[in-house]
């Protein structure tokens, strides 16, 4: 009996809600980064799939300040860098988008709801890939020329905005219930 008392307490200690909420929270950054490179049936535009990675800044910043929001951007643009090439960046087109959004949600602009998600995630993304296209305009060399770069710009932002605007409430809908419970156990 006394090895069950033990047992119950080390698992309070152990999973407390803001321990939970590290592995919950740092569980589904891992399952974005998981999927980002997955091109499933309906997941894909033109060759051009939802930026999962931008979907969950966006997320996370609803509800945060904007140096929160700054941060996680930063933290998941050096990791896609990490997987993929860091020229161009994506620290600057995440932290952006997470400052954006960040501002956009403390001047209360738009409802907290599915469709406000989903706007808010259009618009970031066509402001990253912007922003993407801007690194490589200033980047330009032989291989590539500015008109090709801003013409493939256009069918990169409009394709990955309409999917990771359609793809943001499933990541939304989770994340926000999951902090939601959070913040509720850590009130009471």
């Amino acid at each position: 009996m006394k090895s069950d008392f033990a047992n119950s307490t080390l698992r309070k200690k152990i999973f407390t809600p803001t321990v939970l909420n590290g592995l919950v929270t740092a569980g589904s950054v891992l399952l974005c980064l998981l999927i980002l490179p997955t091109r499933l049936p309906g997941m894909e535009l033109a060759g051009i799939g939802p930026n999962w990675l931008l979907i969950w800044v966006v997320v996370w910043s609803v509800k945060r300040s904007p140096l929160q929001a700054a941060l996680a951007g930063v933290t998941l643009g050096l990791i896609q860098d990490g997987m993929t090439s860091a020229h161009p960046t994506h620290v600057f087109s995440l932290a952006l988008a997470g400052v954006l959004t960040a501002l956009i949600r403390k001047e209360r602009y738009l409802q907290e709801d599915f469709i406000s998600i989903a706007l808010i995630t259009f618009g970031m993304a066509v402001i990253a890939e912007t922003v993407t296209a801007i690194q490589y305009s200033l980047l330009a060399n032989r291989e590539r020329s500015l008109v090709e770069i801003w013409s493939y710009h256009q069918l990169i932002a409009l394709s990955s905005a309409i999917l990771s605007s359609l793809w943001a409430p499933v990541v939304y809908f989770p994340l926000n219930r999951w902090w939601q419970y959070i913040n509720n156990q850590q009130l009471s």
